[in-house]
């Protein structure tokens, strides 16, 4: 059962606290909370005031991807605000294993992101210490993008990875997913997919969750 991480960077921000209660209601695990700084991608999203107040309400798991420059810097707040996953882009770190560290020493989960430009084996040196992997099937910054149909490849081969380190190490992708790439890409090896349009825009949120928790 792939694990469904509802983005609410599609979500409708003038009626954000209910859009927060239908994925509460949902059977999706994770929330996933975009942070945008227009420097490293070209938008500006949320901050550390959204993450709080989301944290508030809901138990969900806060899956919190850092789309900024010097990621380490905020770490410490992200958990504080209420974090429990928190991943940040390869692109825009320096000292990687020891944001990997840091991450888990305040007591959340690590993972990396992969834009799609940058191989998979780049993380050949430390994918051993990370408890997730976020492949990027679109270029960051903004939703509604087009699937890049190389995500398949990119992710059977990080799968090949992960397999030999003998660890269980998540696959998540984000961008562009929907009811005709889904399938496939868990039959590729992904664990987690994020999901923005195809739910928000969807007529009945809940019962979209629903179904693409039921994709094998």
């Amino acid at each position: 059962m792939p694990i469904i991480a509802p983005s609410i960077l599609s979500a409708d921000f003038l009626h954000l606290g209910n859009e927060i209660e239908m994925i509460d209601k949902s059977v999706a695990e994770w929330i996933h909370i975009d942070v945008m700084d227009g420097m490293f991608v070209p938008n500006i999203s949320f901050g550390l005031p959204i993450v709080k107040a989301v944290r508030k309400a809901t138990k969900k798991l806060l899956d919190v991807h850092l789309m900024i420059v010097q990621p380490e810097r905020y770490f410490g707040a992200f958990r504080d605000a209420g974090a429990d996953i928190l991943t940040f882009h390869y692109e825009a770190s320096v000292h990687i294993n020891r944001s990997i560290a840091e991450i888990h020493e305040l007591g959340m989960k690590a993972g990396v992101v992969l834009n799609p430009h940058t191989p998979v084996n780049s993380l050949i040196d430390i994918i051993h210490d990370l408890d997730l992997v976020l492949i990027m099937s679109v270029n960051p910054g903004f939703g509604g993008q087009k699937f890049i149909e190389n995500t398949y490849r990119r992710i059977s081969d990080l799968k090949q990875m992960v397999y030999n380190t003998g660890k269980i190490i998540l696959i998540e992708v984000d961008g562009g997913i929907d009811f005709s790439n889904a399938g496939k890409l868990l039959e590729a090896g992904a664990d987690v997919l994020v999901v923005g349009n195809t739910v928000f825009s969807s007529r009945n949120p809940l019962e979209t969750i629903s179904k693409l928790s039921k994709i094998k």
